[in-house]
């Protein structure tokens, strides 16, 4: 049985999270929640927002706020989209399709990623709105141009190339939740993991009749769809380089993000090759642990954009005056991530619709408080930062 998730049991972000731990065994609940090594990072990308302080404009009517905002020539009628959150499907069934819905239903775009339990053409049809596809390089080259070409038919408007993994992060809540043991289909391995899952009946039952463990339909290899136990090595033996955007753009044709940009350096390598776009991202903390929140990372990449392409950013969002103060900073637009996933967690597609609804909500509240009409009116005037941020 799904949550209520309807005001007031549910009022903010958090609240969609102790409804999704509630619902989830141990090891999904961490999939979701968990960062890499200490979590020094994933902590910070969330506080790291209470650092910039708001410099508001009394005494002004703003009896409406335009939230719409065009990304790389799109429009999208919230300043937020969906980030891509592989295996989806596990957190609440055909999990990726009622996403994508929910996203099409407010006009905002949805992001599909690689590691999807649902076809993408399946996920696009449910959608509206545009909807980009996050490329891995999973089973090599020829994989992946068969899916350029999938992604291309089903009318994906871009493709995100993710580039910060050339292994995965070091998730320590994974291994202490038994994921591997599990995933091992070895009766006496599993046997001490297996009660996590069985008292969560609700959950158990409907994961079960999705499917169980899924596999990859959007990485097709010569024997079938990619396992869920084969993503570890692949990735390794699929790391993503700057000469393979070259090839990628060409097999495409249409626009390109850059998802896993961190610094200014790597912000103007995306713009020499041609880039439409980058998202400054850490993975949600997930891959290396102690590099910066991407707020505090957001000045540097700014500064050497220069305007030039338009500047995205996910990472610790949990609450609408986190995209305003983002916006604000100069990002375009955000990405979320966890924010969405706990509400799809919590109870499919209307947690996540709550989630879309808690947002845009705290960002029209924010807009008004400000004595703003509109987020192409946000910049640096309404926000402090720390002197510290201007440093590079």
């Amino acid at each position: 049985m799904a949550a209520n998730v309807s005001a007031p049991k549910v009022v903010n972000i958090d609240d969609l999270r102790t409804l999704a731990k509630r619902r989830l065994p141990r090891m999904v609940f961490d999939y979701i929640d968990s960062g890499a090594d200490r979590e020094q990072t994933l902590s910070q990308n969330c506080s790291a927002f209470n650092e910039i302080l708001f410099r508001p404009r009394c005494a002004v009517a703003t009896p409406s706020c335009d939230l719409s905002v065009s990304l790389i020539g799109q429009k999208f009628a919230l300043p937020f989209l969906l980030a891509p959150v592989g295996s989806s499907r596990m957190f609440y069934p055909q999990g990726e399709v009622l996403a994508a819905k929910e996203a099409g239903k407010v006009s905002t775009g949805y992001t599909l990623s690689t590691l999807s339990g649902c076809r993408l053409e399946d996920v696009k049809q449910a959608t509206s709105s545009e909807a980009w596809y996050q490329l891995y390089l999973l089973g090599g080259k020829d994989v992946a141009l068969k899916t350029i070409d999938r992604a291309k038919a089903a009318g994906f408007s871009a493709i995100v190339v993710t580039i910060d993994t050339p292994v995965s992060g070091l998730r320590e809540r994974d291994i202490r939740g038994g994921t591997k043991e599990l995933l091992s289909k070895d009766p006496l391995t599993m046997l001490p993991y297996i009660p996590q899952m069985l008292v969560k009946p609700c959950w158990l039952s409907q994961w079960l009749l999705d499917g169980g463990l899924m596999s990859f339909p959007n990485v097709q290899l010569d024997d079938g769809p990619m396992g869920y136990t084969a993503i570890g090595p692949a990735l390794e033996q699929s790391v993503v380089t700057w000469e393979d955007l070259n090839w990628i753009r060409e097999a495409w044709g249409g626009k390109i993000i850059v998802k896993g940009v961190h610094i200014g350096d790597d912000a103007k390598k995306a713009i020499d090759l041609g880039i439409d776009a980058i998202v400054v991202s850490n993975h949600g903390a997930r891959q290396l642990d102690s590099v910066a929140p991407t707020i505090r990372a957001l000045p540097e990449i700014i500064t050497a954009v220069n305007g030039q392409i338009d500047v995205l950013l996910d990472g610790g969002i949990r609450r609408g005056s986190d995209v305003v103060k983002a916006l604000c900073l100069g990002a375009k637009g955000v990405l979320i991530g966890r924010a969405y996933a706990y509400g799809l967690a919590a109870a499919g597609g209307p947690g996540v619709a709550r989630a879309i609804e808690i947002l845009q909500a705290d960002i029209l509240r924010t807009m008004k408080l400000l004595g703003c009409d509109s987020v192409s009116k946000l910049n640096r005037s309404f926000i402090t930062i720390p002197e510290a941020w201007e440093r590079i």
